[in-house]
């Protein structure tokens, strides 16, 4: 049985996930953690977004490698603190006859992350960093995994975890 403890991490804690989940849905939440981890993983140390490459659509991995590169030139090397994740719907769909979709809904909580340069000081800015974020995060089954296609956010400083 899956449950908010057994998914989470030291710095990567899912404060819930909905109950009542079939087998495809746990499957997709599962899918979904481990990219979510994945990637914070290279933002907490700065290395490996290769390892994110596997977890998700060519485009988004695109989107995410851009953004790293953007990062290191911006002067953030690394991020420092936890992360709290509170999931809030798994729905899985089949928009067409390319393939299975799901949106998965969640309210992220960065209020406890620092940006770091490579000298370990402290550039964070807490306008773009900080802050609760209500995201709906759209998977896509492809080559027999789910891998995250695309990143909404929904609002900001809206939602509880």
């Amino acid at each position: 049985m899956v449950t908010a403890e057994s998914l989470s991490t030291d710095r990567y804690e899912v404060t819930s996930i909905p109950e009542g989940l079939d087998a495809q849905q746990t499957e997709v939440l599962k899918a979904f953690i481990n990219y979510d981890q994945v990637t914070w993983n290279i933002w907490f140390t700065g290395t490996g977004v290769e390892n994110a490459e596997p977890l998700m659509t060519a485009e988004a991995y695109q989107i995410l490698k851009q953004n790293y590169d953007a990062s290191a030139s911006n002067g953030t090397d690394s991020i420092g603190g936890g992360l709290r994740v509170a999931v809030t719907s798994v729905a899985v769909t089949t928009p067409d006859l390319a393939g299975t979709q799901a949106e998965i809904r969640v309210c992220s909580d960065h209020s406890d992350l620092v940006a770091y340069d490579a000298d370990g000081n402290d550039v964070s800015n807490p306008e773009t960093l900080q802050g609760r974020y209500d995201v709906l995060i759209t998977m896509i089954y492809e080559n027999g995994i789910w891998k995250a296609s695309d990143e909404n956010r929904l609002s900001n400083h809206e939602c509880v975890v």
